[in-house]
């Protein structure tokens, strides 16, 4: 242990001795010590890289990135810019994975930052140069490595890894700023901090979450400088200078890109001054950045106890360590998690100890990105948090443990300090010596004694072998594959029917990054609630059908092209459409020979038993009324029983993955047959895909596990098809429909859903249900006017 010896005097402890870093100690950054280890971070991730793009979020942000888009409020400007340069940079075969290369920069630029931080807090505690680089490494890469920064850091699924690298910059210089804080570039570094502060906003909101930590450090370091009106005017003129990016929204939205979520422009035909500069437009924009189209509720309505969003972030803590996604291994999980918690709580009380210049920023930014971040996001219950409570309680959608992966990453700064402080003491025990610290003497672990001590950092590279089966996506391509199969459902022209962001963003990664099918229009149920996604709609040009490039099963038909959008309406129109209406009684739609009923039974219902038909449900049955036949419409399979709720129960044909709105034979045929508890079936046409068409099958085989749990019902819809499809071949191809069955017992097997398959060996299931989960149908919207994606 570092104690100091004085002759004839108490030995202070080495807690107490704290020279000046920058005078007596001469301390100089390893800046080239941080480029080895953050390029040997930013390696692990090249080699776990994934090749193409994933489910949830990832495909909007891609896409967004290529089309200099506007992805979901508030829309995120810094990313877009910045994802669209890599891009179109030539570092990887497609565009895919050159933007997930960005967020393996981004997270091993963050950690050069921790490890240059470590080692400066280091200074005041360990002489030796090799010690403290050490310490730094040790600490990089437990943070590195845990699990959602890991994972988070090999492909690009939203902002979060930018937002990381622009919060880890911000410490390193207000770290800088507090060794010095009358230095002469002093100033300069709070105008630069205020600076970044503005533009890490317009990437995401968390790139104020430094702004507390910011304050704390001037007011306990230099409290005259808020008195300095010249230096808070040239922040604040540098904090709005940073959030200019939001800027290029408007004016990007009267372009009307692909993916132009919010559409914050009062502009209908291009851009121009007189509708750019409008009520309309400011009205818009504000509606965006303020995310009014989600509905939050205010702080003092929590949506879960405290205590529970705290649990929430305690159990996505455990994942750090040892993702067990199935459960297999909750003991070691507990073990771990106890342990990395431990060294983080005691590098915390080491930090505030021996370096409390750095730790008044640092501690700080550590309480903003946990309890102050928990009660401010006021998530409900995680989507697999606490199980035992089951649906008593409303929960997300998804896991939202990306929110904590700032924590999660600076958390390897303290748990690195508390390692450290465990290798000094086990050191110790091997011999000590007197080395000198700034003005004092101090008695350390000899080096040999470093040296044989050196077992205990063992400890760090646990996170890199307990979650390589986990955290890398090297050789994923099952969000892709599956939105080439689902788009190949649907025949030339047709209009698709999804619910969800699982079956919505994976679908436009497809047409507007690789091109694929980009005549098929996708009617997304959830944007269907917004006004700006059904003008869009009606705005949409019709792409060509590209015959050579689609299925061959589609190449024996002509297919004339629609003269029109799905949708026959005027954007007024389309506008004037309220939120929702109410039916007591059945109501009929007939559109040619096709005759369905609504029934407010089957229906989501109000308290006096009337059906709400939402927004969104109108358009679907205008769209029909529209476009049908001329043009096909189908629903996904993944929007479960959507399309009987509308009353389409025995007025759909299950075509591989989609639904296809038909008019069914007056008795079953060949290839058109019903399964009971699920229609009407193409049994031909299902085969042709499954066996010449489908990629997702075999890369889920490849793939060998499925650890997201509320995106389950993806790879479960293929297991369903696969045995549906086998059923309806026995008899009449048996050699085929073993085949397929073999297929999907692997396929099965390979995401852990053998529980699906259970006695199919002898006889096939005859009625399959689709698990709810993100592709499900929605409650009934908290606004009147928008919708909740997420």
């Amino acid at each position: 242990m570092a104690i100091a010896t004085q002759p004839k005097q108490p030995k202070p402890p080495a807690s107490a001795v704290r020279p000046s870093v920058n005078d007596e100690l001469d301390y100089r950054p390893s800046y080239g010590a941080a480029s080895i280890v953050a390029f040997a971070v930013f390696a692990l991730y090249i080699a776990t890289l994934s090749p193409s793009t994933a489910m949830w979020d990832t495909s909007e942000y891609i896409s967004a990135a290529y089309t200099l888009g506007l992805p979901h409020p508030p829309g995120n400007p810094l990313f877009v810019l910045i994802g669209r340069v890599f891009a179109v940079l030539p570092i990887a075969p497609n565009v895919a994975m050159r933007i997930n290369v960005l967020a393996a920069v981004c997270s091993a630029g963050a950690a050069a930052m921790w490890f240059l931080i470590t080692e400066r807090v280091l200074v005041g505690w360990l002489p030796s140069r090799w010690q403290r680089i050490a310490g730094a490494t040790v600490a990089t890469i437990i943070g590195a490595t845990a699990f959602t920064v890991w994972n988070q850091s090999v492909v690009n699924e939203k902002v979060y890894t930018v937002s990381l690298v622009g919060i880890a910059i911000i410490s390193w210089l207000m770290i800088r700023w507090s060794d010095d804080p009358d230095g002469r570039r002093a100033d300069r570094l709070l105008v630069l901090v205020a600076y970044l502060l503005g533009l890490g906003y317009t990437n995401h909101m968390a790139g104020m979450l430094p702004s507390v930590a910011v304050a704390v450090a001037i007011l306990v370091r230099r409290p005259r400088t808020v008195l300095r009106w010249r230096l808070l005017l040239a922040a604040l003129a540098a904090l709005v200078f940073g959030i200019t990016p939001f800027a290029m929204q408007p004016i990007r939205a009267a372009y009307f890109p692909a993916l132009n979520e919010g559409e914050p422009t009062a502009c209908q035909n291009g851009l121009k001054a007189s509708c750019t500069f409008s009520k309309d437009t400011y009205d818009r924009f504000m509606y965006n950045f303020n995310r009014g189209q989600y509905g939050k509720p205010k702080l003092t309505e929590r949506q879960a106890p405290f205590i529970g969003q705290l649990g929430m972030w305690w159990y996505y803590f455990k994942w750090q360590w040892l993702r067990d996604a199935h459960n297999e291994h909750q003991g070691m999980q507990a073990l771990l998690a106890a342990v990395f918690l431990v060294l983080g709580l005691l590098g915390g009380w080491i930090h505030y100890q021996r370096d409390r210049r750095s730790f008044w920023y640092f501690g700080t930014l550590m309480f903003s990105m946990t309890l102050a971040l928990i009660y401010y996001l006021n998530f409900k219950y995680g989507a697999t948090q606490a199980p035992d409570l089951g649906n008593s309680v409303d929960r997300e959608v998804r896991d939202r443990d990306y929110f904590y992966l700032w924590s999660f990453s600076a958390w390897g700064v303290w748990a690195g300090l508390g390692l450290l402080y465990i290798w000094e003491s086990v050191s110790s025990l091997f011999g000590t010596e007197t080395v000198r610290l700034g003005h004092e003497t101090v008695e350390e672990p000899s080096k040999s004694s470093w040296i044989k001590g050196s077992w205990v950092l063992a400890l760090a590279f646990v996170p890199l072998f307990t979650n390589m089966s986990s955290a890398p996506r090297r050789g994923f391509t099952d969000a892709a594959d599956f939105a080439h199969d689902l788009l190949s459902s649907v025949e030339p022209y047709g209009v698709l029917v999804v619910v969800g962001d699982n079956d919505t963003f994976p679908l436009w990664y497809a047409q507007e990054v690789e091109g694929v099918r980009k005549d098929v229009v996708i009617a997304n149920t959830s944007l269907l609630n917004t006004d700006w996604y059904t003008r869009q709609l009606i705005r949409r040009p019709v792409f060509e059908y590209d015959a050579a490039k689609g299925p061959a099963i589609y190449r024996n038909k002509t297919w004339p092209k629609p003269a029109g959008p799905p949708l026959r309406m005027t954007s007024q129109d389309a506008d004037s459409v309220p939120p929702y209406m109410f039916i007591n009684k059945p109501m009929s739609l007939k559109v040619g020979e096709l005759n369905v009923t609504l029934d407010p039974k089957r229906m989501t219902q109000d308290g006096n038993g009337n059906g709400i038909l939402q927004r969104a449900d109108v358009f679907v049955l205008r769209m029909i009324a529209d476009s049908w036949p001329g043009r096909p419409v189908y629903f996904s399979r993944t929007s479960g029983g959507y399309a009987r709720e509308l009353g389409f129960a025995d007025n759909t044909l299950t075509q591989g993955l989609a639904a296809k709105v038909f008019v069914p034979p007056p008795v079953p045929g060949k290839d058109t047959v019903m399964v009971q508890g699920d229609g009407w079936f193409d049994t031909a046409t299902t085969k042709t895909l499954w066996t010449d068409v489908f990629k997702a099958p075999k890369s889920l085989i490849r793939r060998g596990d499925w650890i997201d749990q509320p995106s389950v019902g993806i790879p479960y819809l293929y297991v369903a098809t696969g045995l549906e499809l086998a059923e309806t071949l026995q008899g009449r191809d048996d050699a085929t429909a073993r085949g397929v069955f073999n297929e999907t017992k692997q396929l099965a097997k390979a995401v852990r859903l053998e529980g699906a398959i259970q006695g199919a060996e002898q006889i096939f299931p005859s009625q399959i249900t689709i698990p709810s989960g993100d592709s499900a149908r929605g409650k009934l919207l908290p606004t009147p006017t928008k919708a909740k994606q997420r």
